[in-house]
């Protein structure tokens, strides 16, 4: 397949899952139309790299449809200069993209999980539940991906008042939330449901209810 050929789904992706499903933040739109997607994509998965809906990595992990991230970075309100925690980085495209927007980004992902292709920013490996504690605190966290619920270990490296977006799986359903970290505690609201990948490791402690 050719670069002409990528470019031309890229497209195709962008008017026909970004701006029909409100993706409005031009910013957003403007770094996802031109990253190019086929670059954190398995070189036998390629020609799916623009399709809407997951796209299996192995080992349990998928990379997120491109709709799923155009909501999450819309959503994350992204700032110059945000000091960014980002769990899941999967191949690198949520870095690569955060990083376009201006963000300095911590990427987690675990140890043998994905390979991170095309994004040359530095990667932590290790539990995703653990985040990043050397590069705490942060202005903002995206996990890419939907969680039973967020860790406190994580809550607690957020600055206070930081940004917080991710999916939260709730009874089988995956839904976009966003919110903030305020004294130590997470508050987060539902926007809308969302096909997203859920992370392994995230399950919620008994009796939680989100």
């Amino acid at each position: 397949m050719t670069e002409q050929n990528f470019s031309s789904m890229r497209a195709a992706m962008v008017e026909s899952q970004l701006r029909t499903s409100g993706v409005d933040d031009q910013r957003v739109v403007a770094v996802m139309a031109r990253m190019p997607r086929e670059d954190f994509v398995p070189a036998e998965r390629r020609a799916m790299a623009y399709i809407d809906r997951a796209i299996p990595l192995g080992g349990g992990r998928a990379i997120n449809p491109p709709l799923a991230t155009g909501r999450l970075l819309k959503e994350a309100q992204v700032e110059e200069g945000d000091r960014v925690l980002l769990i899941g980085a999967a191949t690198g495209y949520s870095a690569a993209l955060l990083k376009a927007l201006g963000a300095q980004v911590t990427a987690v992902e675990e140890e043998g999980g994905p390979d991170v292709m095309g994004y040359d920013g530095a990667v932590v490996r290790g539990p995703l539940q653990a985040g990043a504690v050397d590069g705490a605190p942060y202005d903002l966290l995206v996990i890419d991906g939907a969680v039973e619920a967020v860790p406190t270990a994580i809550v607690q490296q957020l600055a206070d008042g930081a940004r917080v977006v991710t999916g939260i799986v709730e009874r089988g359903v995956t839904r976009l939330c966003s919110g903030r970290a305020i004294n130590g505690k997470l508050g987060l609201t539902s926007l809308t449901d969302v096909e997203m990948v859920v992370l392994p490791g995230f399950a919620a402690p008994e009796g939680f209810i989100f």
